[in-house]
C-alpha cells in the first residue's frame, strides 16, 4: 500500500502519530474527508485508543538529556523547524500536532499552526512579521477586530498601513503597492505584509488573489517580496483554497466552519515553512497555542466538516432563492447570485461554492432590520457564523460598531445590512422563519 511521510505533506513533527500515513490506495488518492478520520494518528501508539486521547499535561519527559537539548534547539530557533519532540504545552502537544497535520491536508500546506482564537492567530502573524516603521497593505473591509489591531494597536508601535477596496482591479493594486513602498522608504521600514480578507466580512466582496500575487511580484524583487496572507474563514476549507491562487499564508477562525458547533474558540495558520517559521517562534514566546481539549474537539469536528458545509451551502442557495424576490428585501450579498463582471470572474476562478454566509439588505434602515431580527424564531440572534445553527446579526450595530461611521459608509456596512449564516436545519423551515420575520418589517 503506497504511503508517504507525514512531513512531506505538512512539515509537522511526527509524535504519537504514525511515521507514515496512507494517502492513496492502488494509485487512487484519498480525499481530505477520508483522511480526516485518522490522518496523523496511530491508535497503537496510544494503547489502541481509536480516537486520540486528550493529553492533559503541562510538560513532557525527555528520553535523554541530549534529546532535550535537540528539542530546545528547535524551540529557540538555533535549528529551524521547531522541536523534534514534545517539550512543554506552550510550545506543542500531541493533540495540537495531530490537528495541525489534518488542517494541512485540505490545502496541501507545507506547515500549519493552531492558536487559542482566530484573533490570536492574526495577532501572532502580524507580531512575527511586522516591525517599527513597516507598512501593512490590507483589503477592506476586514473583521472589525483585525482593523482595530492594525489601525489602533500596531500603530502605537510605529507600524502603519494603507488599505484598498476588496473589489480593487489590478491597476488599483499596482497603485496601492507603489504608495506603500513610498511610505516605507520615507519611514525607513519595509512593506511587511499584504493582508487580505476574502470574502470580506460582512459584505462578501471578493479579492482577486491571483491579481494581487502578480502585482506583488511585479513591484518587489524576490528577496524583498512581502508575504500575502488571507483570512479564508468564510469559504475554507471546502469552498476556496487560496494557497493555490498565490497566497503564502492562510488564516482561519477555526471557531467557525472547522469547529462548526458553536462550542469552541480557536484559530489556524497554514502555509509555507518560510513564513510560518517566525510565526511558530512568536507563538512559542507569547503562548498563543490552543489547548489540548480544544484541539481534540476540532479533530472531532473535522470528521464532519465536509458534510456540514455541504448541507449549509445547499440550504443557503434555497433560502437566498426565496429572499431574492421578496418585496421587503432590497438586495442580497450572496456569491451564488453574482452577475457577470469582475466579481463573478474572481468567484469562478477562486471558489468551488458560494458558501452559506451572506448579507441581507432589508428595505429601510436600522429600525426595520431590528424588527426583522427580533421576529426570528428558528434563526438565533447572535454573532459568529459557520455553526450547525442559523445565526443572524446586525454588523453596523454589533461586530463593526467600533468602525467609524464614515468608514462603514465607504465600505458598504449600512444600517439595513443583516448578516446571515445558514445552518443545517431543514431549508423549508428556515424559509418559513424568514418569511414571517420579514412580515414584521
Amino acid at each position: 500500500m503506497p504511503t508517504i511521510d507525514n512531513n512531506e505533506l505538512t512539515g509537522a513533527p511526527v509524535r504519537r502519530k504514525p511515521k507514515q500515513d496512507v494517502t492513496e490506495i492502488g494509485g487512487h488518492p484519498l480525499s481530505p474527508s477520508t483522511l480526516m478520520m485518522g490522518y496523523g494518528y496511530d491508535p497503537m501508539l496510544s494503547e489502541g485508543s481509536l480516537k486520540p486521547p486528550i493529553f492533559l499535561t503541562s510538560t513532557f519527559a525527555f528520553e535523554s538529556a541530549a534529546a532535550g537539548k535537540r528539542h530546545f534547539e528547535g524551540i529557540t530557533g538555533k535549528r529551524p523547524g521547531g522541536a523534534e519532540g514534545l517539550v512543554y504545552s506552550r510550545f506543542n502537544g500531541p493533540n495540537q500536532e495531530i490537528l495541525e497535520a489534518r488542517l494541512g491536508v485540505w490545502e496541501k500546506a507545507e506547515d500549519a499552526l493552531v492558536f487559542s482564537s482566530g484573533m490570536s492567530a492574526i495577532a501572532t502573524l502580524l507580531l512575527a512579521h511586522v516591525s517599527m516603521n513597516d507598512v501593512i497593505v490590507h483589503s477592506g473591509p476586514l473583521y472589525a477586530a483585525t482593523e482595530t489591531l492594525i489601525a489602533r494597536i500596531l500603530s502605537r508601535f510605529g507600524a502603519s498601513y494603507v488599505d484598498f477596496p476588496a473589489e480593487a482591479s489590478r491597476a488599483d493594486m499596482d497603485a496601492i503597492l507603489a504608495r506603500a513602498k513610498e511610505m516605507a522608504e520615507r519611514q525607513g521600514g519595509k512593506v511587511a505584509m499584504v493582508y487580505l480578507e476574502s470574502p470580506a466580512n460582512p459584505t462578501n466582496a471578493l479579492v482577486d488573489v491571483q491579481a494581487m500575487r502578480a502585482a506583488v511580484e511585479a513591484a518587489f524583487d524576490a528577496d524583498a517580496r512581502p508575504p500575502i496572507a488571507i483570512d479564508n474563514t468564510f469559504l475554507g476549507p471546502l469552498w476556496s483554497a487560496p494557497l493555490r491562487h498565490g497566497a503564502d499564508v492562510v488564516l482561519y477562525s477555526l471557531t467557525k466552519y472547522a469547529g462548526g458547533h458553536s462550542d469552541l474558540v480557536a484559530g489556524g495558520v497554514l502555509g509555507s515553512k518560510q513564513w510560518l517559521g517566525p510565526i511558530r517562534m512568536m507563538r512559542n514566546t507569547i503562548g498563543t497555542i490552543c489547548d489540548p481539549n480544544t484541539a481534540w474537539m476540532l479533530l472531532r469536528s473535522l470528521e464532519t466538516v465536509e458534510l456540514r458545509m455541504t448541507r449549509a451551502g445547499e440550504n443557503a442557495e434555497k433560502v437566498c432563492a426565496f429572499l431574492r424576490d421578496h418585496p421587503k428585501v432590497e438586495g442580497l450579498g450572496y456569491l451564488g447570485f453574482l452577475k457577470d463582471g469582475p466579481q463573478k470572474d474572481v468567484f469562478d476562478r477562486h471558489c468551488t461554492g458560494a458558501g452559506s454566509t451572506f448579507s441581507l439588505f432589508v428595505k429601510g434602515g436600522e429600525e426595520e432590520s431590528f424588527r426583522f431580527l427580533d421576529a426570528l424564531r428558528i434563526a438565533k440572534l447572535a454573532v459568529s457564523l459557520g455553526g450547525t445553527e442559523t445565526l443572524a446579526s446586525h454588523p453596523a450595530a454589533m461586530t463593526h460598531l467600533s468602525v467609524p461611521d464614515e468608514r462603514k459608509k465607504a465600505l458598504g456596512i449600512t444600517d439595513n445590512l443583516v448578516r446571515i449564516s445558514i445552518g443545517i436545519e431543514a431549508a423549508d423551515d428556515l424559509i418559513a422563519d424568514f418569511d414571517q420575520a420579514l412580515a414584521a418589517v
